[in-house]
Protein backbone atom coordinates (compact mmCIF):
# COMPACT_ATOMS: atom_id res chain seq x y z
CA UNK A 1 0.00 0.00 0.00
CA UNK A 2 1.39 3.44 -0.95
CA UNK A 3 2.24 5.95 1.75
CA UNK A 4 -0.25 8.77 2.04
CA UNK A 5 1.23 12.22 1.56
CA UNK A 6 -1.89 14.21 2.29
CA UNK A 7 -2.17 13.36 5.97
CA UNK A 8 -1.71 15.89 8.76
CA UNK A 9 1.24 13.94 10.12
CA UNK A 10 3.07 14.02 6.81
CA UNK A 11 2.42 17.76 6.44
CA UNK A 12 3.73 18.48 9.93
CA UNK A 13 6.83 16.34 9.38
CA UNK A 14 7.53 18.06 6.04
CA UNK A 15 7.14 21.51 7.65
CA UNK A 16 9.52 20.59 10.51
CA UNK A 17 12.15 19.30 8.08
CA UNK A 18 11.88 22.42 5.90
CA UNK A 19 12.18 24.74 8.90
CA UNK A 20 15.29 22.86 10.02
CA UNK A 21 16.85 22.90 6.54
CA UNK A 22 16.10 26.59 5.88
CA UNK A 23 17.18 27.58 9.39
CA UNK A 24 20.44 25.73 9.04
CA UNK A 25 21.06 27.32 5.64
CA UNK A 26 20.39 30.82 6.97
CA UNK A 27 22.64 30.22 9.98
CA UNK A 28 25.42 29.04 7.67
CA UNK A 29 25.04 32.06 5.41
CA UNK A 30 25.00 34.45 8.37
CA UNK A 31 28.14 32.87 9.78
CA UNK A 32 29.99 32.83 6.46
CA UNK A 33 29.03 36.40 5.59
CA UNK A 34 29.82 37.85 9.03
CA UNK A 35 33.49 38.69 8.25
CA UNK A 36 32.46 40.49 5.04
CA UNK A 37 29.73 42.41 6.86
CA UNK A 38 32.16 43.48 9.59
CA UNK A 39 34.70 44.57 6.98
CA UNK A 40 32.06 46.65 5.19
CA UNK A 41 31.06 48.30 8.47
CA UNK A 42 34.71 49.09 9.22
CA UNK A 43 35.24 50.70 5.81
CA UNK A 44 32.00 52.65 6.07
CA UNK A 45 33.03 54.15 9.41
CA UNK A 46 36.36 55.19 7.93
CA UNK A 47 34.55 56.80 4.99
CA UNK A 48 32.20 58.66 7.36
CA UNK A 49 35.06 60.06 9.41
CA UNK A 50 36.98 61.11 6.31
CA UNK A 51 33.88 62.72 4.81
CA UNK A 52 33.36 64.85 7.91
CA UNK A 53 36.87 66.31 7.63
CA UNK A 54 36.45 67.05 3.94
CA UNK A 55 38.17 64.01 2.44
CA UNK A 56 35.55 62.89 -0.06
CA UNK A 57 34.66 62.80 -3.73
CA UNK A 58 31.83 65.35 -3.71
CA UNK A 59 30.72 66.85 -6.99
CA UNK A 60 28.88 70.14 -7.42
CA UNK A 61 25.84 69.03 -5.43
CA UNK A 62 26.11 65.40 -4.30
CA UNK A 63 27.76 63.82 -1.27
CA UNK A 64 30.17 61.05 -2.21
CA UNK A 65 32.58 59.02 -0.09
CA UNK A 66 36.11 58.18 -1.09
CA UNK A 67 36.20 54.80 -2.83
CA UNK A 68 36.12 51.66 -0.69
CA UNK A 69 39.35 50.64 -2.45
CA UNK A 70 41.27 53.60 -1.01
CA UNK A 71 39.36 54.26 2.23
CA UNK A 72 41.84 52.36 4.40
CA UNK A 73 44.87 54.08 2.91
CA UNK A 74 43.24 57.51 3.10
CA UNK A 75 42.26 56.89 6.71
CA UNK A 76 45.87 56.12 7.62
CA UNK A 77 47.05 59.13 5.66
CA UNK A 78 44.77 61.73 7.23
CA UNK A 79 43.94 60.38 10.70
CA UNK A 80 47.01 60.95 12.87
CA UNK A 81 45.58 59.89 16.23
CA UNK A 82 42.63 57.88 17.48
CA UNK A 83 41.83 58.91 21.04
CA UNK A 84 39.52 57.41 23.64
CA UNK A 85 38.26 59.79 26.33
CA UNK A 86 37.15 57.90 29.41
CA UNK A 87 36.37 60.17 32.32
CA UNK A 88 39.59 62.05 33.08
CA UNK A 89 41.65 59.48 31.19
CA UNK A 90 42.80 59.98 27.61
CA UNK A 91 44.39 57.10 25.72
CA UNK A 92 45.29 56.24 22.15
CA UNK A 93 43.83 53.26 20.31
CA UNK A 94 44.19 52.13 16.72
CA UNK A 95 40.66 50.72 16.89
CA UNK A 96 38.84 53.69 18.43
CA UNK A 97 36.69 53.98 15.32
CA UNK A 98 35.25 50.54 16.10
CA UNK A 99 33.82 51.65 19.46
CA UNK A 100 30.05 51.10 19.48
CA UNK A 101 28.54 54.52 20.30
CA UNK A 102 25.10 53.01 20.92
CA UNK A 103 26.55 50.58 23.45
CA UNK A 104 28.50 53.35 25.16
CA UNK A 105 25.36 55.46 25.49
CA UNK A 106 23.65 52.49 27.15
CA UNK A 107 26.62 52.06 29.50
CA UNK A 108 26.31 55.69 30.55
CA UNK A 109 22.63 55.20 31.38
CA UNK A 110 23.66 52.28 33.61
CA UNK A 111 26.09 54.53 35.49
CA UNK A 112 29.24 53.26 33.77
CA UNK A 113 31.93 55.56 32.39
CA UNK A 114 31.31 56.17 28.71
CA UNK A 115 34.14 55.78 26.21
CA UNK A 116 34.25 58.70 23.78
CA UNK A 117 36.14 58.19 20.51
CA UNK A 118 37.85 61.25 19.02
CA UNK A 119 39.81 61.27 15.78
CA UNK A 120 42.57 63.80 15.22
CA UNK A 121 43.22 64.39 11.55
CA UNK A 122 45.45 66.66 9.53
CA UNK A 123 44.79 68.04 6.07
CA UNK A 124 46.58 70.85 4.27
CA UNK A 125 48.33 71.90 7.47
CA UNK A 126 45.11 72.13 9.49
CA UNK A 127 44.08 69.96 12.44
CA UNK A 128 40.61 68.45 12.61
CA UNK A 129 38.88 66.79 15.55
CA UNK A 130 36.14 64.36 14.50
CA UNK A 131 33.58 63.02 16.98
CA UNK A 132 30.75 60.50 16.45
CA UNK A 133 27.22 61.31 17.58
CA UNK A 134 24.04 59.24 17.78
CA UNK A 135 20.40 60.01 18.51
CA UNK A 136 16.76 59.35 17.63
CA UNK A 137 14.87 60.61 14.60
CA UNK A 138 11.18 60.29 13.79
CA UNK A 139 11.16 56.54 13.15
CA UNK A 140 14.49 55.13 14.26
CA UNK A 141 18.14 55.86 14.97
CA UNK A 142 20.08 58.72 13.41
CA UNK A 143 23.83 59.24 13.71
CA UNK A 144 26.74 61.16 12.31
CA UNK A 145 30.27 62.51 12.60
CA UNK A 146 31.15 66.15 13.23
CA UNK A 147 34.55 67.61 12.46
CA UNK A 148 35.71 70.61 14.54
CA UNK A 149 38.73 72.83 14.95
CA UNK A 150 40.35 73.56 18.32
CA UNK A 151 37.66 76.19 19.06
CA UNK A 152 34.80 73.75 18.41
CA UNK A 153 33.90 75.48 15.16
CA UNK A 154 32.39 72.92 12.78
CA UNK A 155 34.58 72.09 9.78
CA UNK A 156 32.34 69.42 8.30
CA UNK A 157 29.59 66.95 9.13
CA UNK A 158 28.12 63.69 7.94
CA UNK A 159 24.65 62.46 8.98
CA UNK A 160 22.82 59.22 8.29
CA UNK A 161 19.68 57.43 9.41
CA UNK A 162 18.08 54.02 9.65
CA UNK A 163 14.52 54.69 8.57
CA UNK A 164 13.58 58.36 8.15
CA UNK A 165 10.98 59.36 5.57
CA UNK A 166 12.34 59.57 1.99
CA UNK A 167 12.32 63.14 0.69
CA UNK A 168 11.83 64.52 4.21
CA UNK A 169 13.82 63.39 7.24
CA UNK A 170 16.02 61.19 5.06
CA UNK A 171 17.43 64.41 3.58
CA UNK A 172 19.70 64.88 6.58
CA UNK A 173 22.27 62.94 4.52
CA UNK A 174 21.95 65.29 1.56
CA UNK A 175 24.89 67.55 0.93
CA UNK A 176 22.89 70.79 1.00
CA UNK A 177 21.88 70.09 4.60
CA UNK A 178 25.23 68.80 5.86
CA UNK A 179 27.15 71.69 4.29
CA UNK A 180 25.06 74.19 6.27
CA UNK A 181 26.90 73.15 9.43
CA UNK A 182 30.34 74.14 8.13
CA UNK A 183 31.58 77.19 10.03
CA UNK A 184 28.92 77.02 12.73
CA UNK A 185 30.16 77.70 16.25
CA UNK A 186 29.35 75.26 19.04
CA UNK A 187 30.68 77.42 21.89
CA UNK A 188 30.58 81.08 22.78
CA UNK A 189 33.81 83.09 23.07
CA UNK A 190 33.45 82.71 26.85
CA UNK A 191 33.55 78.93 26.53
CA UNK A 192 29.86 78.21 27.06
CA UNK A 193 28.68 75.24 24.98
CA UNK A 194 25.55 76.06 22.96
CA UNK A 195 25.37 73.31 20.35
CA UNK A 196 23.47 73.83 17.11
CA UNK A 197 19.70 73.92 16.71
CA UNK A 198 18.03 72.84 13.47
CA UNK A 199 15.34 75.50 13.38
CA UNK A 200 12.52 76.34 11.02
CA UNK A 201 12.24 80.03 10.19
CA UNK A 202 15.53 81.09 11.76
CA UNK A 203 15.74 84.16 9.48
CA UNK A 204 19.06 82.92 8.11
CA UNK A 205 18.05 80.59 5.30
CA UNK A 206 21.47 80.63 3.61
CA UNK A 207 23.31 80.26 6.92
CA UNK A 208 25.47 83.36 6.67
CA UNK A 209 25.38 83.91 10.45
CA UNK A 210 27.72 81.31 11.91
CA UNK A 211 27.43 82.45 15.53
CA UNK A 212 23.67 82.12 15.99
CA UNK A 213 24.00 78.40 16.87
CA UNK A 214 21.28 77.55 14.33
CA UNK A 215 20.89 76.06 10.87
CA UNK A 216 17.79 76.09 8.71
CA UNK A 217 15.47 73.09 9.05
CA UNK A 218 14.35 70.68 6.33
CA UNK A 219 10.74 71.36 5.34
CA UNK A 220 8.41 68.68 6.67
CA UNK A 221 11.07 67.04 8.86
CA UNK A 222 10.67 68.81 12.19
CA UNK A 223 11.07 65.76 14.42
CA UNK A 224 14.12 64.48 12.56
CA UNK A 225 15.64 67.97 12.78
CA UNK A 226 14.95 68.04 16.50
CA UNK A 227 16.75 64.70 16.75
CA UNK A 228 19.80 66.13 14.99
CA UNK A 229 19.79 69.13 17.35
CA UNK A 230 19.50 66.88 20.39
CA UNK A 231 22.29 64.48 19.46
CA UNK A 232 24.66 67.36 18.65
CA UNK A 233 23.98 69.07 21.97
CA UNK A 234 24.01 65.91 24.06
CA UNK A 235 27.00 64.08 22.58
CA UNK A 236 29.31 66.93 21.60
CA UNK A 237 28.91 68.63 24.99
CA UNK A 238 30.79 65.65 26.45
CA UNK A 239 33.91 66.73 24.54
CA UNK A 240 33.99 70.27 25.94
CA UNK A 241 36.50 69.49 28.74
CA UNK A 242 38.94 68.09 26.16
CA UNK A 243 38.76 71.21 24.00
CA UNK A 244 39.11 73.51 26.98
CA UNK A 245 42.25 71.61 28.01
CA UNK A 246 43.70 72.18 24.52
CA UNK A 247 43.92 75.90 25.32
CA UNK A 248 45.76 75.45 28.61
Amino acid sequence: MSKRTDSNGYTMMFAVIMVFVVGSLLAFLASSLKPAIKENERIEKQQNILYAMGVNENDASNANFVSTKVAGAEFKKYIKKQLVLEGNKISESQDAYLIDVKKQQANAKDGKVRKLPLFVGEKEGKTFYVAPIRGKGLWDAIWGYVSMDENMVVQGAYFDHKGETPGLGANIKQRYFMDDFIGEHLMTEDGVFKGITVKKGNNDAVNEDKTDYEVDAIAGATITGDGVSAMIKKDLSLYVPYFKNLKK
